[in-house]
């Protein structure tokens, strides 16, 4: 039960890339620590890299406002991406035919954790 009660996630919907791009940068944030996973997005060179950081920085307001965790304890347990819609437009070829593009959109979800056991050890020293 403690499991889930230290959960907090933010879900980004629609956002206008394939999943198999954005679960490329996913891969590079997870277990991280909140504040390093949204300091290598600031740096990451994809377009997609600002709109993982939005939702990252939602979570962490999300675990800050409404359940008042330590931002400094916060690291992301998970990080997920799944299909949405797929826009179909098509191209005019030669001869009268067409040629199908397919613009794929996916959700989004960052699942943050507060790690209690680095909580308990900084209190385990001072003491």
């Amino acid at each position: 039960m403690k499991n889930k009660e230290n959960i907090v996630k933010a879900v980004n919907r629609n956002v206008r890339s394939s999943p198999r791009k954005i679960n490329n940068l996913l891969k590079n944030i997870r277990g991280k620590k909140a504040d390093m996973a949204i300091r290598d997005l600031s740096f990451a060179r994809q377009r997609v890299a600002a709109e993982i950081k939005k939702t990252v920085q939602s979570a962490i307001a999300n675990a800050e406002n409404n359940n008042q965790y330590d931002i400094d304890n916060l690291y992301v347990k998970e990080a997920y991406v799944g299909k949405s819609i797929v826009l179909k437009r098509f191209r005019a070829r030669a001869k009268g035919r067409a040629s199908g593009i397919k613009k794929p959109y996916s959700n989004l979800t960052i699942v943050l954790s507060e790690n209690f056991k680095k909580r308990e050890e900084t209190h385990g020293t001072k003491s």
